[in-house]
């Protein structure tokens, strides 16, 4: 066992676990992503607003990616957070700060969280346009940020699973085209002016699409966050 996976490679590996969820569906009828958008100057400005977020979760690291919503608030994935008391937010500059979870929405698959002493540009939230190129900015599989090519979907309400992978509950989804990892639970679909048009949580099973949060839904979130409490994350997810 040793030789075929040496332990500092099996806890590395365990170190950067991200639990995507991947889900039944197909790709939408959209055409292609526009590879020119990664490379584009609103993308390029939106780098600084994307975070990685860290901490441990029944004694596992878990990893994914975050982005500024408003003055010291982070959006990301409620599963990425799920369990946690020690969550980091990680700056372009590799910076670490402190972060408390002030939304925690089980059913949709979004928390948000409070960092003092941020003081990154807030992205803003638009409505997602069926058939608008954007690019998918976060750390997939733990590495470098990466800005991956994707176009918007549409978006519908499904039955499918909350935060948890548990129960059947309904909920509206933004589809998106375009390949999305481990470690963009949470990442932001960003428009060709830098706007965040969906935040990112699964991908789809067997194809190169995944599924996003539609912005209004980010927007209550936000508005929860606001009021100013500390919430709990709940259990670690599975």
């Amino acid at each position: 066992m040793n030789d075929v996976v040496p332990p500092r490679e099996l806890l590395g590996a365990l170190a950067r676990i991200d639990p995507f969820p991947s889900l039944a569906g197909q790709v939408p009828a959209v055409p292609p992503p526009d590879p020119r958008l990664a490379r584009s100057p609103a993308v390029l400005a939106a780098r600084p607003s994307v975070v990685r977020v860290l901490g441990t979760a029944c004694g596992l690291g878990v990893e994914g990616t975050g982005w500024v919503a408003a003055r010291g608030l982070v959006v990301t994935a409620a599963h990425v957070v799920a369990g946690q008391q020690d969550t980091l937010v990680e700056l372009v500059n590799g910076e670490r700060l402190r972060a408390n979870a002030a939304a925690f929405d089980r059913h949709n698959d979004i928390a948000v969280l409070r960092v003092d002493g941020l003081d990154a540009a807030p992205l803003h939230l638009v409505r997602p346009e069926v058939g608008a190129p954007v690019a998918v900015l976060g750390y997939p599989n733990n590495g470098p940020f990466t800005a991956t090519p994707g176009r918007i979907g549409p978006t519908q309400v499904r039955l499918t699973q909350d935060a948890y992978g548990t129960g059947h509950v309904f909920r509206e989804l933004t589809s998106l085209r375009g390949r999305v990892q481990h470690g963009n639970s949470g990442s932001p679909a960003v428009d060709r002016n830098g706007n965040v048009e969906t935040t990112v949580f699964a991908s789809l099973l067997g194809a190169r699409g995944g599924l996003g949060v539609p912005t209004g839904i980010v927007s209550r979130d936000l508005d929860s966050a606001a009021r100013g409490a500390t919430v709990a994350t709940g259990p670690c997810a599975p």
